[in-house]
Order: structure tokens, then C-alpha cells, then sequence
């Protein structure tokens, strides 16, 4: 019975898994296009490289994956590390 309920459980697992790096391929795609779509209006790019920079020399570092996070929407991991790209 136990293992019914474990197999169970890695199934689902396993499930959302396979679901979230769908997720992440066509959050990439939509990406992709949005890119194209903004070159072709010539919409501004928003940078705040510059701005983190100065966070990060200030001794910041981590308002500075918070305001990038904000601005952004990533993750705490992909923050991190284009936070530690910057420097």
C-alpha cells in the first residue's frame, strides 16, 4: 500500500516536472517573439545594468538581485548569477 502511494507520488512528480519545463520552453519562445516584436517598433530597451552596477559597488548585492528580480520577474537562482555576471 505504501509503495502504491510513493509510486504515486514520484508519478506526479515526474508530471509537474514535464509540466514547468514546458512552461519554461514557451516562456522562452513568447520571449523570442517579443524581441522581435519590440526591434520592429523600435521600442526602448529598458537597462538597469547601471543601476545595479552602482548597487554592487555600494555593497548591495543583494538589493541589487532584489531590484532585479522586481524589474524582471526571474527567479532567485537566475538573479543571483547575472548579478554575479555584472561584476
Amino acid at each position: 500500500m505504501e509503495y502504491i502511494f510513493i509510486m504515486l507520488l514520484l508519478v506526479g512528480i515526474l508530471s509537474l516536472i514535464n509540466f514547468v519545463n514546458t512552461l519554461r520552453k514557451q516562456v522562452s519562445y513568447m520571449n523570442l517573439k517579443l524581441d522581435k516584436i519590440a526591434k520592429q517598433v523600435e521600442a526602448e530597451e529598458l537597462n538597469i545594468d547601471s543601476e545595479l552596477r552602482t548597487l554592487i559597488s555600494e555593497g548591495k548585492k543583494v538589493e541589487a538581485v532584489k531590484k532585479l528580480r522586481e524589474f524582471t520577474g526571474m527567479g532567485l537562482k537566475e538573479a543571483k548569477e547575472y548579478i554575479d555576471k555584472l561584476l
